[in-house]
């Protein structure tokens, strides 16, 4: 992974950086109402649908709604990445008002279906079975045969819909209610938030695992799998890696409580 991380930075700073994607800020007040968040989703519709069936009895029970926020890795690794893009694209049937944030897979994808030849390593990230589950078979492209890239592009035209083109281009990195920021990887240690890097938000582990936000933030967020739920300064860590545990952890946070559904 480090690896592939060190590659993406080179590869856009040897670019015309690019606008950051949006950044939500709800306010100073904490919320009056429910917060549900929902880990990596790696392509695990079935367990994406449990998730949000709990999240829906929980709404029901309580009779009072919230916002479900979900963070990001709607693709790769599992098998229906293509049909957890159309869920989420989708109104939800259960009614919940979902608010979904970019994931560092996410972001990779999209830049992938721009220019794939410059993006193929996002292909070892879990990209081959992302292709996958829209009918592309790279294997029948040979790396010898003629013309491999531009016929790859041709199927990304054809298979991939322009609708979930603009779910990933849409997709904010971050949403701050409160004292409270949710985002897919973490932040950069002391560092204010209007000053954080896009690749941060994505993608850091160190130092911010250990040494949490080092600002007055409670920060929730996934990236980075654990077994359970992982409690560090300043942070909850929600990744329980889905597609190889089949456990797709959600967070409900109320008047300052948290708990796993």
């Amino acid at each position: 992974m480090r690896k592939l991380t060190d590659w993406f930075s080179r590869r856009r700073s040897n670019q015309v950086p690019e606008p950051r994607r949006r950044r939500i800020d709800l306010g100073s007040n904490p919320p009056n109402y429910p917060i549900y968040v929902i880990g990596d989703i790696h392509g695990c519709i079935n367990e994406l649908k449990h998730a949000e069936a709990r999240i829906a009895a929980d709404i029901q029970a309580t009779e009072r709604s919230g916002l479900v926020i979900l963070l990001g890795d709607y693709i790769d690794r599992g098998p229906s990445s293509r049909h957890v893009l159309e869920h989420l694209i989708r109104p939800s049937e259960l009614g919940l008002k979902r608010l979904p944030l970019c994931g560092n897979h996410d972001d990779v994808f999209f830049r992938f279906l721009r220019e794939p030849e410059l993006y193929a390593e996002w292909l070892g990230l879990g990209g081959e079975q992302t292709l996958i589950s829209y009918g592309i078979d790279l294997h029948h492209l040979s790396s010898r045969q003629k013309g491999r890239s531009a016929k790859l592009s041709e199927l990304l035209t054809e298979a991939v819909p322009m609708s979930h083109r603009q779910f990933l281009f849409d997709l904010p990195i971050c949403l701050k209610i409160g004292e409270m920021l949710f985002v897919h990887a973490g932040i950069r240690p002391g560092i204010p938030l209007d000053e954080q890097d896009d690749e941060d938000l994505l993608w850091i582990r160190e130092p911010f695992l250990t040494l949490g936000p080092q600002l007055p933030l409670l920060v929730v967020h996934g990236h980075t799998p654990t077994a359970d739920p992982d409690i560090g300064p300043g942070r909850i860590g929600i990744d329980t890696g889905a597609y190889y545990t089949g456990r797709l952890s959600v967070l409900k946070m109320d008047g300052g409580e948290a708990a796993i559904l």
